[in-house]
């Protein structure tokens, strides 16, 4: 099945006079006939929903959808992407565990990795994006759980090497995580280069509208939890009736911990009507991706031909230092982001923001609309000055992520702000 059809018509198939447009289940809560049905569905929670702290059956929907998009077994949505990014790493990491992370990522998973974990008593070593597969390797520990980047990074627009990464994490027997929000499964899948847990902040491009906040973990079924390096896997889980994950859900384990552990205790799953919305704008996702693209590459070569930049970070332009791994694993565009560091550093990057009238100053990015934004203000501000750099990050970055208006007047908007700054 072609992946625009995959869009409309996975996860939600009406039967016989059953609604077409997939249905808002507004409930919490679910009845049973009996005590031991009740009992039943807590042995085994696949056999039937316990409670929408858990899942829902609109969510479910959502869930099969993204899991085939993916071409992962299983996913579990979550109330942000931070709670997907959390809990795909306290699913396999507990306190004196350590993962490794590229240095190239969104400001707020920096934190979240580099605080907030470590508070937790978890390490995480990060790496540049670019290591050689000799510094990754010599990063590895006895204690280390898991490798975790993203497809193309935000705001630096990195491209990460999934298959360098992934083959390196497989050789040391642990899994690799990759954060795929700005691709979305429409550009990259990045199970088929060898990842093994995908997420997303679904918020972005698969919802599209700015209207629901939510992310995503994406389970591809493939990784072998049996080693003896995961024993929350493989040992029986005394908060669960000693289920053994590996024994009893061989098909997911990795899933069905995450949320039959992690969701029943931290209950950061989303709403049924925030997961009908998800779904709307994963209906028209391939349409929305592919019109990023093209209006994308068009203000890329506007502003990288304007002189009024320092340098222009797109994958999709052929002079960019990740152009190459964008052919490979960004075959059909890079997305609708652009990252650009404007001549004369954080003075003129705000009097250029300002100055914009089409594009809207927001904290939001992977919208219908236009919207831009000055990262080091903003999402990297908690960042210190060598965070920062790490990030990719200086005073005159300028996050321009394209909408779908007309190039035209997107450019024309550019322009403007460009006259501010003259």
């Amino acid at each position: 099945m072609k992946f625009e059809t995959q869009c409309l018509h996975e996860g939600y198939k009406p039967k016989n006079g059953e609604p077409r447009v997939m249905p808002i289940v507004q409930s919490t809560t679910y009845v049973y006939d009996s005590t031991d049905d009740v009992a039943a569905v807590f042995d085994d929670p696949t056999k039937s929903l316990i409670y929408s702290r858990f899942e829902n059956p609109t969510t479910d929907a959502v869930e099969k959808k993204i899991a085939a998009l993916e071409g992962g077994v299983a996913a579990m949505c979550t109330s942000s992407g931070q709670a997907a990014s959390l809990c795909s790493i306290l699913n396999i990491c507990e306190t004196g565990d350590s993962f490794i992370s590229s240095a190239s990522i969104y400001g707020g998973t920096i934190n979240l990795f580099a605080v907030t974990l470590k508070k937790l008593g978890i390490e995480c070593v990060f790496l540049e994006p670019d290591a050689s597969e000799e510094e990754i390797r010599s990063a590895f520990k006895p204690n280390t759980k898991a490798v975790f980047g993203e497809t193309i990074a935000n705001p630096a627009l990195t491209v990460f090497d999934i298959e360098k990464w992934a083959k390196i994490a497989h050789e040391n027997g642990v899994p690799l995580i990759v954060d795929n929000t700005f691709a979305t499964p429409y550009l990259c899948r990045p199970i088929e280069w060898g990842a093994d847990i995908v997420i997303h902040s679904t918020s972005k491009y698969m919802d599209g509208h700015a209207v629901q906040v939510g992310g995503v973990i994406v389970d591809s079924g493939k990784f072998d939890w049996t080693s003896g390096k995961f024993p929350c896997m493989t040992e029986p889980d005394e908060s669960y009736h000693g289920t053994v994950y590996t024994e009893k859900y061989a098909f997911a384990p990795y899933i069905v911990k995450a949320r039959m552990q992690l969701m029943r205790d931290f209950g950061c799953y989303p709403a049924a009507n925030s997961s009908f919305l998800l779904n709307l704008g994963l209906e028209t996702l391939a349409v929305r991706m592919q019109r990023y693209c093209e209006n994308a590459i068009k203000v890329a070569k506007f502003i990288e031909e304007s002189g009024m930049a320092e340098f222009v970070s797109y994958p999709g332009l052929e002079n960019d230092k990740y152009h190459k791994l964008a052919q490979k694993y960004l075959p059909k565009g890079a997305s609708g982001v652009i990252s650009f560091s404007i001549k004369g550093g954080r003075k003129n990057a705000v009097k250029f923001m300002d100055s914009l009238e089409l594009a809207s100053n927001e904290v939001h990015v992977a919208d219908i609309r236009t919207c831009v934004l000055h990262p080091a203000s903003a999402t990297h501000r908690q960042l210190t000055d060598e965070q920062l750099a790490a990030a990719g990050i200086d005073g005159g970055l300028i996050r321009f992520s394209v909408g779908l208006e007309n190039v035209d007047d997107i450019i024309e908007d550019i322009k403007k702000g460009f006259e501010a700054v003259k």
